[in-house]
């Protein structure tokens, strides 16, 4: 029985020069587009890229293993994925601040950093502002007050940040809403919000006990500023 003839499109031979042709354009486009690509290692890594693609297209013919439609599809795919790397690239700023946006909504008080390394707060459910700070490496949940002057730490929080409660000295007197209460003045390495950092923050630790640290003018009369729109505080550094 006679073997059918193949087409013009069934020979492995067309597909390899359709292929080569393909390439060949793809890099003088490169080459035309983006000239100081080419300088320096630019030309060894396009010729070493060329030989690959040249070993990988030579293995398939001599092993026979050529067929055009798989290799069609296997294009168009690693194109389709190029692509989409491409545009995560081109938009990574944007996904960027989507990504912020989106954090800031799920974990409010985590802070979402805005343009000019601002970092905004969105109020909890109460209306009080809960921010979580990395006090010296360690991850501390404060209430946003402007009334407290220090940076107050909870007794727990303390001994969270490595502080011994009972070396301390409690002999700093503040006046709060529910009278004089005493509080052992200490020192913070670094206390960073979001992309806000300062460094040698002065606090102290409250000797009661306290539902969640204060985070109190000592740190924020540092800032260049901050303000309160709706149920957004906006820290600037």
């Amino acid at each position: 029985m006679m073997e059918k003839p193949r087409s013009f499109w069934q020979s492995p031979w067309i597909w390899f020069f359709i292929l080569a042709a393909a390439l060949a354009g793809l890099v003088i486009f490169l080459v035309t587009r983006y000239p100081e690509a080419m300088d320096g290692d630019g030309k060894i890594n396009l010729v070493y890229s060329l030989a690959v693609l040249g070993f990988l297209l030579g293995s398939a013919f001599l092993h026979r293993r050529f067929k055009p439609g798989h290799v069609v599809r296997n294009i168009l795919a690693w194109a389709g994925i190029g692509v989409v790397l491409l545009a995560g690239y081109s938009y990574r700023y944007e996904l960027g601040d989507i990504k912020n946006r989106l954090m800031g909504e799920l974990f409010p008080q985590a802070g979402m950093e805005t343009s000019g390394g601002k970092v905004s707060i969105r109020a909890s459910q109460g209306g009080h502002f809960i921010v979580e700070a990395m006090v010296d490496g360690v991850a501390v949940r404060f209430l946003v007050d402007t009334g407290a002057s220090d940076v107050v730490l909870s007794p727990r929080d303390a001994q969270r940040l490595g502080f011994d409660i009972k070396t301390l000295a409690f002999n700093r007197a503040y006046a709060t809403a529910n009278g004089i209460v005493m509080g052992a003045p200490v020192r913070l390495g670094h206390v960073g919000i979001g992309s806000i950092t300062l460094g040698d923050v002065r606090a102290s630790v409250n000797a009661a006990p306290m539902k969640r640290s204060l985070l109190g003018m000592s740190f924020l009369s540092r800032l260049s500023g901050y303000d309160v729109s709706r149920d957004t505080l906006v820290l600037r550094p």
